[in-house]
């Protein structure tokens, strides 16, 4: 507890050995990712000839067909023994941090067992995405490495926070979005160190990415001019319909996993299986919707029509809910960018063709809807409009890409619909053990920050109504440490550290953070 104390007051050396550290987290963790990604490559390739292969020649399917059925037996098995690696791993990680899930395989059984079984789902042609995994991979990295160079647990729930930024970083090219949707979407709150420490191993994995791929960015939309400020409220028109969209992926997502849950006939092997079947059947008919999404992009220019490209996003999104529903390793991070795409494709040829606007602004709302799909779903508006300026290489459309994605937030939330990897993660905290358990002789110390309208704001301690098992060890107003007594008054902004048994970790941090909520 000592070592998770002093990191949060005034050490400042441990601070800049923390930074050091997640240098070298991320610099391990992009050479990992880096070659996940390359795997990952050729393994589309794969699938793409594959099924090119077999189109022409039909009499191979039985042949093919077995191949996948066994590709998903052994996925199956693998998931079976870890359950950790099912699906994106960013609930699990969020959820790792949250100190639940402390029986688990070890971090490099999860390691090599999510980078072998994100490599078949891909290899297989299922429409998942690199995200996901490689932030769990970077996760795994770091807490691998953070047992070894890491000191109390606050420090390596730092640099594996810090290995899930390099992992994204890494996976995109995108360092910033990295860090930012670490701490918008996995850390929820930042302090110096923290932040430091997560830039530190976005650059370090980042450089190493762009050692191997290059300086390119992902997607290479050509803009050759920006959005005119009187046309503006048709951005609000399509940050609505992404808001409704977007909750409408949510609702859909979340009753798929019910669905597939409901199935207790089926072992997790068989459920891994209907998506590789349909991967078949896709393979020979309608490719383009295989994997990631990469060829999608490629149709979506103003030659094809507008009823070409509402069959492309029905099928790839029906594709996408089957695939992510049945728990195979993947993510849905970058599928569901290319839906937001495929929305934005279709809405720039109304737009265009009904409207009166300029073609040349057709890449422009493919820009945008994908910021707006991704902040609908996800809930994290930083996250997506620094992640698609740096996935676009474009950096002139930062007001327009914050209309789409504030509007579309606003919807999304009007229509109560949850933010994806938070009902995902609820969903799993709902399987694992709920029984109470007993106190430990271990302590560990929470932390938070008094957040405006809380019910800690401007009341003494004793007037507090703490959880059970729990003691305010720690108040730090500015750079200030002060060691609380009942007279000591609590201000917006002071960081309160709570020490607690490492059981209870869970459920004092769900009623410290319900109280932390504004009234």
């Amino acid at each position: 507890m000592g070592n998770n104390y002093k990191l949060l007051t005034d050490n400042y050396f441990e601070n800049i050995l923390v930074v050091f550290k997640s240098l070298l987290i991320g610099l391990a963790a992009g050479g990992v990712v880096v070659l996940y990604r390359i795997t990952l490559t050729y393994a589309e390739q794969f699938a793409f000839g594959m099924y090119g292969f077999l189109k022409e020649n039909l009499e191979f399917i039985p042949l093919v067909l077995l191949l996948l059925c066994m590709a998903a037996c052994f996925l199956g098995f693998l998931v079976s023994k870890d359950g950790m690696i099912s699906g994106s791993g960013i609930p699990q990680l969020e959820g790792m941090l949250r100190g639940y899930f402390g029986k688990r395989k070890s971090w490099l059984h999860t390691l090599c067992s999510k980078f072998l079984g994100g490599t078949i789902a891909i290899g297989g042609g299922l429409s998942l995405g690199r995200e996901g995994p490689s932030i769990q991979l970077g996760a795994c990295v770091a807490e691998g490495l953070g047992k070894k160079i890491g000191k109390g647990r606050l420090e390596k729930k730092i640099l594996m926070a810090s290995g899930a930024s390099a992992g994204l970083a890494a996976a995109f090219n995108a360092p910033m979005a990295g860090v930012i949707f670490a701490l918008e979407e996995i850390f929820k709150y930042f302090s110096p160190v923290i932040l430091l420490s997560m830039m530190s191993a976005a650059v370090a994995a980042d450089f190493v990415s762009k050692q191997v791929f290059g300086l390119a960015p992902i997607f290479n939309f050509e803009i050759t001019q920006g959005m005119p400020l009187n046309s503006y409220w048709i951005l609000v028109i399509l940050g609505i319909l992404l808001g409704g969209m977007g909750a409408f992926y949510n609702y859909v997502l979340l009753k798929t996993k019910m669905l597939y849950g409901k199935m207790k006939s089926l072992n997790t092997t068989i459920k891994i299986m209907i998506p590789f079947v349909m991967a078949g059947i896709l393979g020979i008919i309608f490719p383009v919707v295989l994997g990631g999404g990469h060829r999608i992009i490629e149709e979506l220019t103003l030659e094809n029509g507008i009823g070409f490209l509402v069959i492309v996003f029905i099928i790839k999104f029906i594709f996408s809910m089957v695939s992510f529903g049945s728990g195979a390793p993947g993510g849905i991070f970058f599928p569901l960018i290319i839906l937001g795409a495929a929305i934005g494709a279709i809405f720039a040829k109304i737009a265009i063709e009904y409207l009166g606007f300029d073609q040349e602004l057709f890449n422009n709302f493919i820009i945008f809807a994908m910021a707006g799909y991704f902040t609908a779903i996800v809930r994290a508006p930083i996250t997506g409009i620094v992640l698609i300026m740096e996935m676009t290489g474009s950096f002139t459309h930062i007001l327009p890409l914050t209309v789409v994605a504030v509007t579309a937030y606003i919807v999304a939330d009007l229509l109560k619909s949850p933010p994806v990897y938070e009902a995902l993660l609820a969903d799993l905290i709902c399987k694992e053990n709920s029984e109470e358990k007993e106190e430990s002789h271990k302590k560990i110390v929470v932390e938070l920050i008094v957040r405006h309208g809380s019910e800690f704001e401007n009341l003494q301690v004793k007037d507090i109504n703490w959880p059970g098992k729990s003691l305010l060890v720690g108040v730090k107003q500015g750079d200030r440490v002060i060691i609380p007594k009942g007279d000591t008054e609590i201000k917006v902004g002071d960081y309160l550290t709570v020490l607690t048994d490492i059981n209870s970790e869970c459920r004092i941090k769900e009623i410290l953070n319900e109280m932390n909520e504004p009234l």
